[in-house]
């Protein structure tokens, strides 16, 4: 028996509802943000990228939001609609919220950094009289991204949409996604992150991401495992903590553990690479791989993103994955653990 499984009888494979944003990724790089000249527009915003991501992959997604009445707008939608996303479950700004805007700064290929247009943000604005129990009912997954729980409706909107989702056996995913410039505090970034981390069946973030969550401070006085075993107790099958450089650790609820490890690429960028990660594992799950090579997948996903200048335009088939994990087969990124071994 696989370690989570699916209703095969749903419509969609998965609906997301969060953030979507335009990034301006610049064209000059390996330098500082106020030396470059030009930029390339693509889609943003991590849930965004996910929905590209599993589409690419032949997965069938729809996405829950709300993005600006301009051009920007419009640009998200037919997007979406490129890709083979559902989107009709897309409102418009109705005060004149924007789209967020964010300029990335690759000063090297391992040094990043973000400057993030935020004010009045669209996709903060969706409600929940907006969100279809009917669309969620017919999906195998609703993905919920912890950006949209930092300000109502927005918030609001992401907790009912989890309602319907546990009353139609549609299993949650939770990726933490935190982006401290939206929240007001870090208490109140706990209180919406255990309450949807307690509601979900996978939940993946990094360990400050998890920190943040269980409001633990920098000391650490929690190991990985340990925040794996609650999680797992209030339900998760699957709990994914990273570790930026040295990787990351799978938990499930048949007491496994994995060490994920990275491909030895050449680094373009050094962001995308967990959008990419979430699809190619969310496509994984969804056609019942073994759980290590669903991480390889994803891991493959991430290595090919990175090195390449955007993220949403960057999302592969999975023909080109399995290409990429073929010429990397003798790096080894996937090694089971004990349960109670950290990297």
């Amino acid at each position: 028996m696989s370690v989570i499984e699916f209703d095969a009888a749903k419509k969609k494979d998965i609906v997301l509802i969060g953030r979507v944003a335009i990034d301006f990724n610049p064209n000059e790089m390996n330098r500082t943000l106020d030396k470059v000249k030009t930029f390339s527009m693509y889609l943003g915003g991590s849930p965004a990228n996910i929905a590209v991501g599993v589409s690419k992959l032949g997965k069938k997604a729809g996405f829950i939001g709300c993005v600006s009445n301009d051009q920007f707008g419009d640009f998200v939608v037919n997007y979406f609609k490129n890709c083979g996303i559902d989107t009709t479950q897309i409102t418009r700004a109705r005060n004149g919220e924007n789209l967020g805007l964010t300029f990335t700064e690759i000063k090297s290929p391992t040094e990043s950094s973000i400057l993030m247009y935020r004010n009045q943000a669209a996709d903060l604005e969706i409600r929940p009289q907006d969100v279809s129990e009917e669309y969620i009912a017919d999906s195998r997954i609703l993905l919920v991204s912890g950006t949209a729980l930092a300000a109502s409706p927005s918030r609001e909107a992401c907790l009912l949409a989890v309602q319907y989702a546990k009353k139609h056996g549609v299993k949650v995913i939770f990726d933490i996604d935190y982006r401290e410039y939206t929240w007001k505090s870090k208490e109140e970034t706990a209180v919406y992150y255990s309450l949807l981390a307690s509601l979900s069946d996978v939940v993946i973030g990094s360990r400050e991401e998890f920190n943040l969550t269980e409001d633990i401070p920098e000391e650490n006085p929690f190991a990985d495992h340990e925040l794996a075993e609650k999680y797992i107790g209030c339900g998760n099958r699957i709990v994914i903590i990273k570790h930026g450089k040295k990787g990351s650790i799978a938990y499930t609820a048949d007491k496994k553990a994995y060490k994920v490890e990275s491909y030895h690429i050449k680094l373009l960028k050094s962001f995308g690479g967990g959008d990419a990660y979430g699809s190619a594992f969310i496509y994984g799950l969804l056609e019942n791989w073994p759980i290590e090579r669903a991480l390889q997948y994803a891991t493959a996903h991430a290595a090919m993103v990175v090195a390449s200048h955007s993220c949403s335009d960057a999302m592969q088939s999975i023909e080109k994955i399995h290409d990429f994990v073929k010429e990397h087969a003798a790096e080894k990124v996937i090694t089971e653990l004990d349960w109670r071994e950290t990297i």
